[in-house]
């Protein structure tokens, strides 16, 4: 108890508030300016190296379809940022797809929306919080925690509040009524709609009696148009591993073949290509077995999925939507735009009931995956906390040196999260996977929600906000009547967090995002050990997969951190403006010049997930500004009035978000009967 009596002392008001003070403004200067003199750095590389690694910085100009290949960049060292800006919206849809367009204009929607925030809040909240008598120092001066609780100034803070919020759900709708249209037109496109998938559907959990093409054909004929063909998938390990083994054999002897091309040119005898020979055989033995497995491929076994083809895309539209059987589970399982590069077909044939526990065990998996990071992102940030390291030998140099404290406070502990969060959308993947999950696509849209509420739970709740909560419970522990106090200063304090976090992200996360240091080095190293054929090499060139499932929750997260501290501390906004600006940016010159969009080909689907995540984001928002007027109410009747007009912008916002639920989502999931 004694400890935690001279803990609790040392945190007390008044003995530590400079040096707190001093350390906060020490931590956010060293982190602004290391983190911008490595991006900066790294810009600049990226400017040197840009004109003369094409195949890395700009592949999509030489390596996809002709009519995708976005109009070469001068070899200037910032003729690359015109060359993005300046190409039009429908170039982009065309280039790199509609989901890659979405993408864009979400990350342009969040750089509007904070570079308004940061204007408003610049030239109301800020000078308010400024001028407060709370005698905060540092960087809290410029908080909420600054202005006197029974203050009237505080009516700016909840008018600014009120009218962004409003604004912001505007913004959102507005947004989602332009994504309707372009859904809809992507939908009817003669691109789409020529594809065979836009007319198909992939069904699972078909009962026995139904495993029959005349049966299924016969149920699905009451659609508009008819069936063109029905498939009943059907299963022969044997004929896979054919098939697998012919594909190494050909990649075999392509290697073979390439190396004997680029020896000598002195004569070689027909004993010199014995093994090749052999490859060949071995080959058309395998050709053989394919062809007469195919033959027999009545003989196969049947197994519980079909896919089943339309002749009118309505159909299958209509069908997805259907009830089609009234046994439990039968037939529930119905995909629409199905490729079948995309379907996971060992986890069609799981029962209904295993994909159900699964689920259950997935869904439990994660918790203790989440509770599991929780601890090793706490013990490790706790390792590098500098009191903790201070209070040690080799360490106690840093209490005599400003910067250094800076640099460990404020660049650290970042930087360790953001490792431990690279590692895990891979794991959460996987859960998916063995869940049961039937599409990479929909494994990738369902990560998009569990990578964000993780990342909410251990980078935002835990890692930075968790602060604030440690800081309220021990000083309430001596003093329990100053609690609501505590609620009103420590709270905004959290911010100091937050900017070291959006600064790494800013400055070095976009930096690295443009060099694409790794990607540079690896597409040579391919090319020099593992590219030993044709085929491989025009495979090495192509252009690399943008990490969609990892991006998107980033983005959100960094939006969710900015707006629950908008009112609260108004220079996070101009911050997350910037991580925004940059990334927009960059994001423009990579979809067009650098990244492959094939592999997430979905007509925006993504896009509202990321509405659903900015809606949290301004719930966090209103929370906490209603606790913060909350704990204000002993002022009397102007507290309790500010206290129902933060009430009325939650309800407000749960309106919104119930409208944008019931009148966007059916029209986006589904093409319409008006546009068929």
């Amino acid at each position: 108890m004694d400890s935690l009596l001279n803990v609790t002392s040392e945190l007390a008001p008044g003995r530590g508030q400079s040096e707190d003070a001093s350390n906060s403004i020490a931590t956010f200067l060293s982190s602004l300016v290391i983190n911008a003199t490595v991006a900066l750095t790294i810009f600049v590389i990226f400017c040197i190296l840009r004109p003369r690694f094409k195949r890395v910085y700009a592949p999509r100009t030489y390596a996809v379809e002709k009519e995708r290949r976005p109009k070469p960049v001068g070899k200037g060292l910032f003729s690359w940022i015109p060359a993005a800006l300046q190409a039009p919206d429908i170039r982009v849809i065309e280039q790199s797809g509609l989901d890659t367009y979405m993408f864009l204009r979400s990350i342009r929607t969040m750089f509007i929306m904070f570079g308004v925030i940061s204007i408003v809040s610049a030239s109301s909240i800020l000078p308010v919080n400024i001028l407060g008598t709370m005698k905060q120092t540092g960087l809290n001066s410029l908080s909420m925690g600054n202005v006197d609780p029974k203050s009237n100034w505080l009516w700016v803070h909840v008018g600014v509040f009120a009218m962004v919020v409003c604004w912001c759900i505007w913004t959102i709708i507005g947004e989602l009524r332009i994504y309707t249209h372009l859904r809809m037109w992507w939908l009817t496109h003669p691109q789409t709609t020529q594809k065979a998938g836009a007319s198909t559907i992939l069904l699972s959990n078909i009962p026995r009696n139904l495993t029959n093409t005349q049966r299924l054909y016969e149920l699905f004929s009451v659609f508009p148009g008819g069936v063109r063909q029905v498939f009943v998938n059907r299963g022969s390990k044997e004929l896979e591993k054919v098939v697998k083994k012919r594909d190494k054999l050909a990649c075999k002897l392509e290697a073979r073949l390439t190396k004997l091309a680029v020896e000598s040119l002195k004569a070689q005898n027909l004993q010199a290509y014995r093994e090749e020979l052999e490859l060949v055989e071995e080959i058309a033995r395998c050709n053989r077995d394919i062809r007469k497995a195919r033959q027999n491929i009545d003989k196969m076994p049947k197994r519980s999925s079909a896919l089943v083809m339309f002749n009118e895309q309505i159909a299958a539209h209509m069908a997805a939507q259907c009830v089609l059987d009234f046994k439990p589970f039968s037939m529930s399982q119905v995909s629409m735009s199905v490729d079948p590069q995309d379907v996971l077909w060992y986890n069609l044939e799981i029962s209904p009931w295993s994909r159900r526990i699964r689920g259950y065990l997935s869904f439990i998996a994660t918790l203790a995956l989440t509770l599991l990071w929780t601890g090793m992102a706490a013990v490790l940030s706790s390792l590098v906390q500098i009191k903790s390291l201070a209070a040690l030998e080799p360490f106690k140099w840093l209490q005599r040196s400003p910067i250094a404290l800076g640099i460990f406070s404020g660049i650290v502990p970042s930087l360790i999260l953001a490792v431990l969060m690279a590692i895990l959308p891979t794991v959460l993947r996987l859960l998916l996977v063995l869940e049961g999950t039937q599409r990479k696509s929909l494994v990738g849209l369902r990560l998009l929600h569990r990578y964000f509420f993780f990342q909410v739970w251990n980078v935002y709740l835990v890692t930075i906000f968790s602060s604030s909560i440690f800081q309220i419970a021990i000083k309430s522990v001596q003093q329990p009547g100053r609690i609501i106090e505590l609620i009103q200063t420590q709270v905004p304090q959290s911010a100091t967090n937050i900017l070291t976090y959006v600064l790494l992200l800013a400055f070095v996360g976009a930096a690295k995002e443009i060099l694409q240091g790794v990607p540079l080095a690896m597409r040579y190293i391919r090319l020099l050990v593992r590219a030993k054929s044709p085929r491989e090499q025009v495979r090495a060139e192509q252009p690399m997969d943008f990490k969609w499932s990892d991006a998107i929750p980033t983005h959100s997260l960094v939006f969710l951190m900015g707006f629950s501290y908008a009112f609260l501390a108004p220079i996070v906004n101009w911050f997350v403006a910037v991580y925004f600006g940059l990334f927009y940016l960059i994001y423009r010159y990579q979809f067009l010049y650098v990244y492959n969009h094939a592999n997430w080909s979905m007509g925006g689907l993504s896009f509202p997930k990321s509405v659903t995540q900015m809606m949290v984001g301004l719930y966090i928002s209103e929370l906490y500004m209603l606790l913060m007027m909350v704990a204000k109410l002993n002022a009397g009747a102007s507290a309790i009035m500010r206290v129902v007009v933060c009430s009325l912008v939650v309800l407000v916002t749960g309106g919104a978000h119930l409208y944008i639920r019931d009148v966007f989502m059916p029209a986006i999931s589904f093409l319409p009967v008006k546009r068929a």
